[in-house]
């Protein structure tokens, strides 16, 4: 294990969004919110504290140090835990009011929409994984965080139509299953590529001094199956809960003899539509 290494700008970032969502709650919240409701719930509370653990966890020592330094399987596991995880629990603690404020130029609508989301997240995906960005990024620590930044903003808008905070965003039980699918093709492909590699991929983490007594290849290997089972696991895992909850209100909808709304059945016509929405005026 690598001795500790202390990174006082990742507890200033933890520090800097405590304070901003504790002024967003305390100060922009109640003038926000004049209908009596709740300015932040108790679930959003925890989804906000959950998402904070994780993105420390992600960026501080040990994690941090063992993949810029010794690991790219590390490496991967941390772009997991930030784009997969931290990104969704996010956006499941941000409130409606406050995303509204945030959320209110054509530009961003535009990128919310799940095509475009899905294919600027899958690009920003191929791009970390180049050669060059990943050599270049774990010589310099402010490349690296401003990669990271990348990774999470690409991520925030990937999600935005699955647990995004504002309904018109967010997409059917159906067409988030196969927007949930689609997320998991394209990165099968640097993953396979990171797999059967027969070479070093990535020479910044060919040192001689080896981690856990892992070979570079192996590392490798390891980073690959993280990106292509572990993922694709989890998303499909995400499609099975989907799929659970899609049939359970089918069924509810059955025995109450209630037709079911176009929006609530799976047809191929009526996903194509809402994976490529209008823009909202």
């Amino acid at each position: 294990m690598l001795p500790f290494q202390a990174h006082p700008e990742v507890w200033v970032l933890v520090v800097g969004l405590v304070a901003l969502a504790g002024y967003a709650a305390k100060v922009v919240g109640p003038k926000a919110v004049r209908d009596g409701g709740p300015i932040v719930t108790r679930r959003q509370t925890m989804w906000f504290g959950l998402g904070m653990v994780v993105l420390w966890l992600a960026s501080d020592w040990p994690v941090h140090d063992i993949a810029e330094e010794r690991l790219y399987s590390v490496h991967m596991a941390q772009h997991l835990l930030l784009s997969y995880v931290a990104a969704p629990l996010f956006l499941l603690a941000t409130p409606t009011w406050l995303a509204r404020l945030l959320v209110r130029g054509t530009w961003v609508r535009f990128l919310v929409r799940p095509i475009v989301a899905g294919v600027l997240y899958n690009v920003v995906i191929v791009f970390l994984h180049w050669q060059n960005v990943v050599n270049g990024s774990v010589q310099s620590p402010v490349v690296h965080y401003s990669l990271h930044v990348l990774l999470m903003a690409a991520s925030l808008l990937v999600w935005m139509p699955v647990c995004g905070p504002l309904p018109e965003h967010r997409i059917s039980l159906p067409a988030q299953m196969i927007y949930l699918f689609l997320m998991s093709i394209v990165p099968t492909i640097p993953a396979a590529w990171l797999t059967f590699a027969e070479g070093v991929v990535y020479s910044a983490y060919d040192i001689p001094e080896r981690l856990w007594g892992l070979s570079v290849t192996t590392d490798q290997q390891l980073a690959g199956l993280l990106m292509k089972l572990v993922a694709g696991m989890y998303l499909w895992g995400l499609i099975g809960v989907l799929f659970v909850r899609w049939a359970s209100r089918n069924q509810k909808a059955e025995k109450a003899g209630r037709t079911l709304s176009e929006r609530e059945i799976l047809t191929w016509d009526d996903v194509k539509d809402e994976l490529t929405p209008t823009a909202t005026p």
